[in-house]
């Protein structure tokens, strides 16, 4: 494998196969190769190699990783977003970025950190996906991409319900550490779907876009939509999810508020009673008789429950 060059794709008359090596042509009309940007030889073989223009070259190389789109001498230039893929695991919480550059007869991606998107590319075109163009590149990345994205939406969404009929079949109450987890996720995918979307709808609009690419981009813009729309409704949910929550933490508050200040109300009569009969000074009734304790105990008793009867009279 040529360093820098992580994998590599051309278009021959058998079909679209596997390279190893940038300049491995294969008699190819069209060639996919997909760089680590983190070698430092990358950029000294897109500066030999390639004329891009210069901002085409920049954005290819920039390690930013908002989503963009540049339209230039009929090249196209795009930086989307996606999960990055560690060693021990298929996909993490962080989000890395895609390059890709369009030119005629060849397209060029790359990444600083490994992508998810890139590895299943991989996979769909060893499977015989047939890349012949630029267009059918950019619709394989890009829809990867999306189905990706697509699957991390209909997880949260299934979360959420699942988490909603527990809640309604009073089985168990999602913890709260959980739903702020989950609120995050969704905030985190509702800014890439609707970065992506933007960017594929100033792609759509570009003047300058050749007219092979707008299909792609008008497709890929509607599923984006639609996927906007689930992260949305799947928001919408949790907040009714989360507002439900509160609400019977607060019909239980209120209970036990209730219950505190009924056992409150009953007690403090006896209080004074007792109190009453406590003190240490001269005088006090019944203090020198054989009922004096009954006394005292049933006046605090009768207090009580005058208070209670008094309680249940309140409308």
């Amino acid at each position: 494998m040529q360093p820098g060059l992580v994998w590599g794709c051309a278009r021959t008359d058998e079909g679209t196969v596997l390279i190893e090596e940038c300049d491995d042509r294969k008699e190819a009309g069209f060639r996919w190769l997909h760089f680590n940007l983190a070698d430092d030889r990358t950029p000294r073989w897109l500066e030999r190699s390639t004329k891009l223009p210069r901002p085409i070259h920049d954005l290819m190389l920039a390690r930013e990783t908002h989503q963009q789109v540049i339209v230039e001498d009929g090249i196209v230039g795009l930086v989307l977003q996606d999960f990055e893929r560690d060693f021990d695991a298929a996909e993490t919480s962080q989000i890395g970025a895609l390059h890709i550059v369009i030119a005629p007869g060849l397209m060029l991606t790359g990444r600083y950190h490994p992508i998810r998107s890139a590895d299943i590319i991989r996979q769909r075109i060893a499977a015989g996906y047939d890349v012949r163009d630029g267009a059918a590149a950019l619709n394989l990345a890009v829809g990867t991409m999306i189905d990706g994205l697509s699957q991390h939406v209909h997880g949260l969404a299934h979360g959420i319900q699942t988490a909603e009929d527990e809640f309604l079949n009073e089985r168990m109450n999602p913890a709260t550490r959980d739903l702020i987890a989950v609120r995050r996720r969704g905030a985190r995918l509702h800014r890439l779907v609707s970065g992506m979307r933007a960017t594929l709808v100033r792609l759509e609009k570009d003047p300058d876009l050749p007219g092979i690419f707008l299909p792609v981009a008008e497709r890929h813009v509607q599923r984006l939509h639609a996927l906007d729309t689930d992260v949305a409704s799947t928001q919408a949910q949790l907040r009714q999810l989360r507002d439900e929550l509160d609400l019977q933490a607060a019909q239980k508050t209120n209970q036990n508020l209730y219950f505190l200040s009924v056992i409150s109300a009953l007690l403090l009569p006896a209080t004074l009673v007792t109190g009453f009969f406590g003190m240490n000074t001269g005088g006090l009734p019944f203090a020198h008789t054989q009922a004096g304790t009954f006394v005292a105990a049933l006046a605090a008793i009768t207090s009580s429950v005058a208070t209670w009867l008094l309680l249940r009279r309140r409308p």
